[in-house]
């Protein structure tokens, strides 16, 4: 069986699938993974054959749009590069497929394997990495920020959702789709949120701790544990430089705003300066230049990428913008979590977080010196937040998803066949 994955976003998005990707392969499958392109080195470092879609140059006026990190009007952008990689996946998978012998797994955003789908029949697995993905009338996630009241019933704020759909997420994704369905002779898509779930089968890659599964998800969808995926990354190690501050005194704050983030530089100014007021040490994760003060003080270093497996457990806290990556990654290593959400996820992370005592949120505009500082030493100094991290931790030790992913990918095999 060959398997074909298809990933369409930043880091959080493509990782996993590399991982899989890697995982497969030693399993005996033969894989190849098509993804924007900056992401050929991290598949060479797999030894996965890779699949640009897309250039370089592309990817990054993509994530310099200062729309991108506003909330709503990051919609259009995203769809915009989205539509653009629609056509490529389709041409890539419709040239490579071959009946009874492949099956494709697609990230949600990859709408060409799911046009592929309606039009080749070629089996398709569609993962989501992240809850805000999956709808539920009984536990609506929350959408893009949207200031809902916590006593609003669930039912109201599901149909608060369904209005998204039809004023902001269709008008932005569909149009672009449809139009490139007509020339295959396909009907149009009339909700998005509804037809990217693949009807054989979806693979949902976060813990039922984490997100209960709900009675109305998808009947087709089966739940597995977070895929740590950093192991194939930008670096396999801590830096020397990295490894030698970690030794040199007590354990820091780890600060991120995220991989593709171009417009930080007012959270990395706001984690200097919250750091002074600490008396604590801090690290600055951010791999664009332009993002960091030039002249930081000696307790507080900047690199450009670290692998978290490696670097979270030697933390006391991160303090990052809510991508599901990220969270795992700190669920993992035990520590607590500020979340300063951007966009997309974010904000339904920070919501699941709060809700399990093992994190807060604070709004960029409120992401101050004084208020990070405060709610900083309330999350390192309070027993139960400590407590539930340690236990998020143990949870994390005793289960990995990776392995019940790829199970459920190769249980397609009988369809390809």
């Amino acid at each position: 069986m060959k398997v074909f994955l298809v990933a369409i976003g930043s880091h959080g998005d493509v990782l996993p699938f590399i991982v899989l990707a890697a995982e497969l392969k030693r399993r005996g499958r033969t894989v190849a993974l098509a993804a924007p392109a900056p992401f050929a080195a991290m598949a060479a470092r797999a030894g996965v054959a890779f699949e640009a879609l897309g250039t370089c140059e592309d990817f990054d006026r993509f994530a310099d749009e200062p729309d991108l990190w506003r909330p709503w009007r990051g919609v259009e952008v995203a769809f915009r590069f989205i539509s653009s990689l629609t056509e490529p996946t389709y041409r890539w998978l419709a040239a490579n497929w071959r009946p009874g012998e492949s099956v494709v797994i697609g990230s949600t955003l990859s709408l060409g394997a799911r046009v592929a789908q309606d039009k080749l029949g070629l089996p398709l697995v569609t993962v989501h990495v992240m809850p805000v993905l999956v709808e539920s009338r009984h536990a609506p996630p929350v959408l893009l920020g949207l200031p809902l009241p916590a006593y609003l019933p669930n039912q109201l704020r599901h149909w608060i959702g369904r209005g998204a759909d039809k004023y902001v997420i269709g008008p932005a994704a569909l149009p672009a789709l449809n139009r490139f369905r007509g020339t295959l002779g396909l009907p149009p898509v009339r909700r998005l949120r509804h037809w990217w779930n693949s009807p054989q089968r979806v693979l949902l890659t976060f813990a039922d701790w984490y997100a209960p599964p709900q009675p109305d998800w998808p009947a087709q969808a089966v739940q597995v544990g977070f895929p740590l995926a950093d192991r194939f990354g930008d670096a396999d190690d801590l830096s020397p430089d990295l490894a030698a501050f970690l030794d040199a005194g007590e354990p820091p704050l780890a600060f991120t705003y995220g991989s593709a983030m171009r417009r930080g530089r007012a959270f990395f100014e706001t984690a200097v300066r919250t750091c002074a007021r600490l008396g604590r040490r801090g690290i600055l994760l951010a791999p664009q230049s332009g993002q960091v003060p030039s002249e930081l003080p000696t307790q507080v270093l900047h690199v450009s990428y670290a692998p978290f497996s490696q670097l979270l457990p030697r933390c006391r806290a991160v303090i990052h913008h809510g991508g599901i990556g990220t969270v795992a990654q700190a669920l993992a290593a035990g520590i607590p979590q500020l979340i300063v959400p951007v966009a997309v996820d974010h904000f339904d992370e920070a919501q699941r977080l709060r809700r399990l005592g093992l994190g807060s949120a604070l709004n960029h505009r409120h992401f101050t010196p004084s208020r990070a500082a405060a709610e900083i030493r309330r999350l390192l100094s309070t027993p139960e937040i400590l407590q539930a991290c340690a236990a998020a931790r143990a949870r994390m030790m005793d289960s990995n998803g990776l392995p019940a992913a790829c199970d459920t990918i190769e249980s397609l095999q009988a369809v390809a066949a």
